[in-house]
C-alpha cells in the first residue's frame, strides 16, 4: 500500500471499501467528471472506477490514491500515477478530481505537492506527463500555476464523455525543473494557503 502524507492531506491506495466514503459526491455531483475520460458519475460507474484503479495498482501500471482532508476528517476525492513505464521512467499524473466544497482550499496543491515528490523522488522517475481538455479552463489554469510546461496540443485525441472528438493539451515536468525550483514554489503555495486557512478559519 502507498500512503503518503503532510499537515494538510493524506494519500493512499485505493480500497473498495472506498466506494462510501465517494459515493455522496458521486450521487449529488456528477459535474465534477465533465472534462473526464473515465467518469465516476453514479453507482455503478464509481464502483468501475475503483475496481480499474485497483487493478491497475495491482499490475503495477498506475497509483490510484484516495485524498483524505485532515482539516475536516474527510475523504474528498482521488488522484492517480497512470500510465507508468518504468524502462524509460515515465508517468502521466490524472484522475484528479475533489469535491466541489474541497476545491480552491489547498488540496489539489497539497496533493499534487506529495504525488510529485513520491514520482520524482520515490519512483525515481524523469518525466511526469499531466493531460487536460482544452475547455477545462480550471485545470489547464492550476497546471501552469504549479509550473508545468505546456507542450502542444493533441487535436482529435479521444472522445469526450460528451462523445465529441477531445483536444487534449499536454504539459509536463521534468525531474530537473522539480529539483531547481517547481518544488520550492509548490511547498510556498502550499504554505501560504495553510497560514490563510489558520486566519480566516
Amino acid at each position: 500500500m502507498v500512503q503518503i502524507e503532510n499537515n494538510r492531506v493524506k494519500l493512499r491506495t485505493f480500497k473498495l471499501s472506498d466506494y462510501q466514503f465517494l459515493l455522496p459526491f458521486s450521487e449529488n455531483e456528477p459535474e465534477i467528471w465533465k472534462y473526464s475520460l473515465q467518469s465516476a458519475a453514479g453507482a455503478p460507474a464509481l464502483l468501475d472506477y475503483l475496481i480499474e484503479g485497483i487493478e491497475n495498482y495491482r499490475t503495477g501500471v498506475a497509483v490510484p490514491l484516495i485524498i483524505y482532508d485532515k482539516y475536516t476528517n474527510q475523504y474528498v476525492g482521488a488522484t492517480r500515477l497512470y500510465r507508468i513505464n518504468y524502462k524509460e521512467k515515465t508517468a502521466m499524473l490524472g484522475y484528479s478530481w475533489l469535491g466541489k466544497a474541497h476545491q480552491g482550499t489547498g488540496l489539489n496543491r497539497n496533493s499534487k505537492l506529495l504525488l510529485l515528490e513520491y514520482a520524482f523522488e520515490t519512483m525515481g522517475l524523469e518525466r511526469v506527463e499531466f493531460r487536460a481538455d482544452a475547455r477545462n479552463a480550471r485545470s489547464i489554469s492550476a497546471l501552469k500555476s504549479i509550473g508545468c510546461t505546456m507542450e502542444g496540443i493533441l487535436r482529435g485525441d479521444c472522445l469526450a464523455a460528451d462523445g465529441s472528438r477531445r483536444q487534449t493539451i499536454v504539459f509536463s515536468i521534468l525531474r530537473s525543473e522539480w529539483s531547481s525550483g517547481i518544488k520550492n514554489r509548490l511547498l510556498l503555495d502550499c504554505l501560504d494557503f495553510r497560514q490563510a486557512s489558520l486566519a480566516y478559519g
